[in-house]
């Protein structure tokens, strides 16, 4: 499957950002969809993933990132409030069958959160 990531851009600290991903292929219901972010001299970090309509999130962001689906527009989003400095990153969308790594990737969209 082809990923597109959208959604990215510059917000103050507290403010609200929606990234979406869109998907190509079909079959979009059976993926296993994931976020990911990377910070400047940082390692790619698990953001959350949403799987069989059951959501999961690091730490960091539970309770103010939520990630939703709409299998009819082979779309995933991350609905991200509450918006901090260290949420800055390039976010990225993944997805995987039953496999225990993600086997495709989007192209990353850019998140900046002022201070």
């Amino acid at each position: 499957v082809q990923l597109q990531a959208s959604g990215g851009g510059l917000v103050q600290a507290g403010g609200s950002l929606r990234l979406s991903c869109l998907a190509s292929g079909r079959a979009f219901r059976l993926y296993n969809m994931g976020w990911f972010r990377q910070a400047p001299g940082k390692e790619r970090e698990f953001v959350g993933a949403i799987s069989f309509g059951t959501t999961y999130y690091t730490d960091s962001v539970k309770g103010r990132f939520t990630i939703s689906r709409d299998n009819a527009k082979n779309t995933v989003y991350l609905q991200m409030n509450s918006l901090k400095p260290e949420d800055t990153a390039v976010y990225y969308c993944a997805a995987k069958l039953s496999s225990p790594e993600y086997s495709d990737w989007g192209q990353g969209t850019q998140v900046t959160v002022s201070s």
